[in-house]
């Protein structure tokens, strides 16, 4: 299996609704590290996994409505925690598809891990 990777990160504020949560239900922030992994079993007919730049450019294009936003007011009624956001990245990069350029096509899984601190972090990873 190849992979490749690209990182950015968002900055965000939020509360996490009920008791289970301490603390973290006073309002609070967040920087998170965000790395998406793209999967595929073989290499494109230009040997590479997915276009680098494009995949970069997708990363930050779903990230853009949430860094320095209040996930409360952009996920209202939503527990906002680090595997839920894994979750929604995947989703939006997913929907993005067509925007990775030549190769996406074989593209075969994508894995979102969000590094909450250098001892923390979530992923989702699932096949598209």
């Amino acid at each position: 299996m190849f992979t490749v990777e690209v990182r950015d990160h968002i900055m965000i504020a939020h509360s996490l609704k009920g008791d289970v949560f301490g603390p973290a239900q006073k309002m609070h922030g967040a920087t998170f590290v965000v790395d998406l992994t793209f999967f595929r079993e073989t290499l494109t007919e230009h040997n590479f996994v997915v276009d680098i730049g494009a995949a970069h450019e997708v990363l930050k294009d779903v990230l853009a409505p949430l860094n320095f936003g209040n996930l409360d007011e952009i996920f209202p009624g939503e527990i906002t925690t680090t595997e839920f956001l894994c979750l929604h990245i995947f989703r939006e990069v997913a929907a993005r598809r067509g925007a990775l350029g030549t190769g996406a096509e074989g593209l075969t899984r994508l894995r979102v891990t969000l590094h909450e601190s250098h001892v923390a972090r979530a992923s989702y990873e699932a096949g598209i």
